[in-house]
């Protein structure tokens, strides 16, 4: 099988299982925190009088991927930059906005918004291991969508994708976007990303001072993890039981 196609089948294949692999990533990471607690003469910023500082970074650079997200998705039509599975869907493409000067902004923002736990673990070679995995990961599922759009839009995509940057915005690009911002959309689809960030970043802190036998908890962590997970818990249930967060072309 010529490279093409292979790695067209693998990003086929890991386009489906997009959200389920990283979290083995996130395993080791968590491990490796662990390790650091235990043992804080290993990372870099443990002990040190900037670790407060650097812990919020982190959640920054998290967050501002989720505000990527967010962005991205608030912008788009429906049946676009979605989070189906099971196969590749594109009513439209996508070229305004965002997509003016990046092809693939869902996947910039989820590299910040996974990094943020990754800087956590303190240790330079787990954050370069971290960016290759990234970059193969994601190639091979960025190469299997392009080949879908190229095959359904032709030359329009193509025109589009030799001017705009796969993963390196290009900001002199920018277009204003072609749909308004919709909230409802945002709701729909990111409910569980901002939970996830503030829910992993509390699981790290509490961990982190039961490791040390310490109560010096991070309770703005506490308070937001109890917060988006009740929000999560209320549009989960919205989205299902209501049509609320329903809007027509979005």
């Amino acid at each position: 099988m010529a490279l093409q196609e292979t790695f067209e089948k693998q990003g086929q294949w890991l386009f489906r299982y997009r959200s389920n692999i990283p979290l083995i990533i996130l395993l080791i990471g968590t491990l490796i925190y662990l390790w650091s607690e235990l043992h804080p003469e290993t990372s870099f910023y443990k002990g040190t009088p900037y670790e407060i500082y650097y812990e919020s970074f982190c959640l920054f650079v998290s967050l501002f991927g989720l505000f990527i997200r967010v962005y991205t998705v608030g912008h788009t039509p429906a049946n676009t930059s979605g989070r189906n599975v099971a196969k590749q869907v594109a009513d439209s493409l996508n070229t305004t906005g965002i997509y003016s000067i990046v092809r693939h902004p869902l996947y910039l923002g989820n590299f910040f918004m996974w990094f943020g736990p990754a800087l956590l673990t303190g240790h330079f070679w787990f954050l370069v291991s971290f960016c290759f995995f990234y970059w193969v990961y994601y190639e091979r599922i960025m190469f299997a969508e392009e080949q879908f759009l190229r095959g359904k839009f032709g030359k329009t995509y193509l025109d589009w994708a030799e001017k705009v940057p796969a993963f390196v915005p290009k900001f002199k690009n920018f277009i204003k976007p072609g749909f308004p911002f919709s909230w409802r959309k945002v709701l729909k689809k990111e409910k569980n990303g901002l939970a996830a960030v503030f829910l992993i970043f509390f699981i790290f802190d509490v961990v982190g001072e039961l490791i040390n036998k310490g109560h010096n908890y991070n309770y703005f962590l506490v308070v937001m993890c109890i917060l988006t997970l009740l929000m999560y818990a209320v549009l989960k249930y919205l989205k299902y039981n209501t049509k609320v967060l329903d809007e027509t072309g979005r």
